[in-house]
């Protein structure tokens, strides 16, 4: 799963001084107010001016879970009106009981849920290790080389290659257990549980204690971003984070914990059996999907909280991503059933190193396509060069000889007052890549019924695309996922300027890290959706193929 929370290495020092900016910055428009939003006022200027009604888009997000109760999300939560809520039954005949609001494929039919998990490189690893460790095709039953050419990559990825990463486990967890203490000196002297950044930033501390509490988790919260989350949030991803790392180590020697089997019961190895899991949807971990969820449709204009781009969107959440790796089977099962029950767009903020059992997801990818529903992707948030590099899933058949053409990946993109205009962390990949959207401290909704704060990650930039398109699509209902794609690729708008290289402080062009060279737009999207003729049959061969031309100063 592509991680918000960067606590590791060098962030532990303070980051260079953030300028503050509007809340809504990644929706606002760059000539009108300086900043590198989607202009979306703009667009919505555009579509009242032009008089258009919008019929209602479902999107689907692929997550880890929602917050069904938020005051900014009820309103726009699908519900599957064929279903009786509570009676134990399957109304529509779907082969899920009682999914009002969507599908969890990791929970089991007891009501338990899967919460974390293990890494896909650990599972491949240790998978095939009796296999293919010191194995040779001459004297290795079955041997396959790609299914060997995998286990290889995994094995380094595993054990490493002897060069020290510079991350020391013992260490993190002494800070960890530095943070929970002046976490809890921190409750004590303001009188409260929970306090946001913001709120520990205004807070005058009277004795040494509290002033050495509040500087350890002032100065994490502000290298990472996180002055408007709460202190309950940002300890717990601190917590979830070093689990993570323990498990990654523990996996060197130890086959990985089979979190999945042992609550989910399905038979794993088997795709066709899909009717798994169970209805709640919002289970423990709700924040990431309901951060997602906000940022595509938060009800609009209601005086709460923030809004989301489209103000005519049902949210369905299917469960599918654990705090670890997701599994192959629960995402391609996951988009099959959003394409069964309606899903006009799907939003997937997750990615992993590794997919085993690709040809099933493939094979989902594909079923998307041919009932005409739009994928759009997280590109991942390693600063890594996806053209050479894995961020699974991918639009790239296992054949290497097709790809699918109903799908977006998404780099993030920032601003100049918060680190830039390419955010240090985002994947690139001059093909694999296909637009960039604002994915640094993206402000939205998180569980708690009528709780918001910032998230920073490919994760939140990907959904910002999934809301312009499902912004078009419901003014213009007669375009095909294919046309969508090519809108809001062709309608990328270059910086006109150099930006960085995501790791690095080289200077390129934005085209050297993304096929279109481009920034997604909605005012611009939605002026050339107007100008198409819908044909949910069009093939891509018909539509010009997107392009940007560089601007002089790049």
């Amino acid at each position: 799963m592509n991680k918000i929370l960067i606590i590791a290495g060098t962030v532990l020092s303070l980051s260079a001084t953030v300028i503050a900016q509007p809340k809504n910055w990644h929706l606002l428009d760059k000539e009108t107010s300086g900043s590198y939003g989607i202009s979306l006022d703009k667009a919505y200027d555009f579509v009242k001016s032009k008089k258009l009604k919008s019929k209602t888009v479902l999107v689907a997000v692929i997550d880890s879970g929602i917050d069904t109760l938020h005051e900014d999300l009820k309103p726009v939560m699908w519900r599957n009106s064929k279903e009786i809520p509570g009676n134990g039954i399957d109304d529509d005949k779907n082969g899920y009981i009682d999914d009002i609001y969507g599908w969890n494929f990791i929970g089991g039919k007891d009501g338990r849920n899967v919460k974390e998990d293990s890494y896909e490189a650990a599972r491949v690893y240790h998978r095939y290790k009796d296999k293919y460790d010191n194995a040779s095709p001459e004297t290795t039953t079955g041997f396959n080389q790609e299914e060997y050419g995998m286990w290889l990559k995994s094995k380094k990825k595993v054990l490493g290659d002897g060069e020290n990463t510079g991350l020391d486990i013992s260490f993190l967890k002494k800070m960890f257990d530095n943070v929970s203490k002046s976490d809890s000196t921190l409750k004590a002297a303001l009188g409260k549980d929970v306090y946001t950044g913001t709120e520990l930033d205004a807070y005058t501390a009277s004795d040494d204690g509290a002033k050495k509490s509040k500087a350890t988790i002032l100065g994490l919260m502000k290298a990472n971003n996180q002055m408007d989350a709460t202190n309950k949030d940002f300890v717990g991803s601190f917590s979830d984070y070093i689990e993570g790392e323990m498990r990654k180590e523990d996996a060197k020697k130890t086959v990985p914990k089979n979190y999945r089997q042992e609550i989910v019961g399905d038979d794993e190895t088997d795709i066709k059996d899909r009717f798994y899991g169970n209805n709640d949807v919002m289970a423990s971990t709700p924040f990431h999907g309901t951060h997602c969820s906000g940022i595509i449709a938060a009800a609009r204009n209601n005086n709460k909280g923030m809004d989301g781009i489209a103000d005519n969107v049902k949210i369905m959440m299917i469960r599918a991503v654990p705090d670890g790796d997701e599994h192959d089977k629960d995402i391609a099962n996951a988009i099959r059933y959003a394409v069964d029950n309606g899903a006009q767009i799907i939003s997937m903020s997750f990615g992993k190193d590794f997919s085993p059992e690709k040809e099933w997801v493939d094979d989902a990818v594909k079923y998307a396509e041919s009932k005409n529903v739009l994928l759009v992707h997280a590109a991942g948030n390693d600063a890594k060069d996806v053209d050479v590099e894995d961020n699974f899933p991918t639009p790239n058949y296992k054949d290497k000889k097709t790809k699918s053409n109903v799908w977006i990946t998404v780099g993030a993109s920032g601003d100049p007052t918060n680190g830039g205009l390419t955010a240090s962390f985002s994947n690139y990949g001059q093909n694999e890549v296909d637009v960039f959207a604002p994915g640094v401290k993206i402000y939205s909704t998180v569980p708690g019924g009528n709780t918001y704060g910032d998230a920073s990650g490919t994760s939140m930039a990907c959904p910002v695309v999934a809301g312009i398109a499902a912004f078009v699509l419901e003014h213009y209902p007669t375009l095909s996922a294919k046309q969508l794609k090519y809108v809001i690729e062709k309608s990328a708008k270059n910086p006109g300027e150099l930006v960085k290289k995501p790791g690095t402080d080289e200077k390129v062009d934005l085209s050297s890290l993304s096929k279109t060279g481009g920034l997604v737009n909605a005012f611009e999207a939605i002026k050339l959706a107007s100008t198409l003729k819908g044909d949910k049959k069009q093939t891509q061969e018909t539509l010009p193929k997107p392009k940007m031309t560089n601007n002089k100063k790049g």
